[in-house]
């Protein structure tokens, strides 16, 4: 067998995989909309006035940043527990990456998505 049909069964069988869940639903689903199933549910509670309310991008670029720092905190540690066996190259790079770093922070802080208001 060439490489080139392992490749092309390996891509077949993550389409397939891919695909079946999707027309597997479809068609074993049952199909009997009506007006209550098609109404907006939030958390029980019917929904008074306009549905689609504005949410503001603020809290979604806090979040966003709260994240960001976060992911850093789980490539600072492994860093800092491994330091005694890591060389002079590892401090300089994780120098530079504290460095993109805070001025990402300085960026948003100037920008005010880190103001909660």
């Amino acid at each position: 067998m060439s490489p080139y049909a392992v490749l092309a069964a390996f891509f077949f069988a993550a389409l397939l995989l891919l695909l079946a869940p999707f027309v597997g639903s479809k068609l074993l689903s049952p199909k009997k909309p009506n007006p209550i199933k098609n109404s907006v549910y939030e958390c029980g509670v019917e929904t008074v006035g306009e549905t689609w309310v504005q949410f503001k991008i603020q809290y979604y670029i806090y979040a966003l940043v709260f994240v960001i720092f976060d992911v850093e905190t789980v490539f600072l540690y492994p860093w800092a527990v491994a330091y005694n066996q890591l060389g002079f190259f590892a401090l300089v790079e994780m120098g530079i990456f504290l460095v993109i770093l805070l001025a990402g922070l300085f960026y948003a802080w100037r920008k005010g998505a880190l103001e909660w208001f």
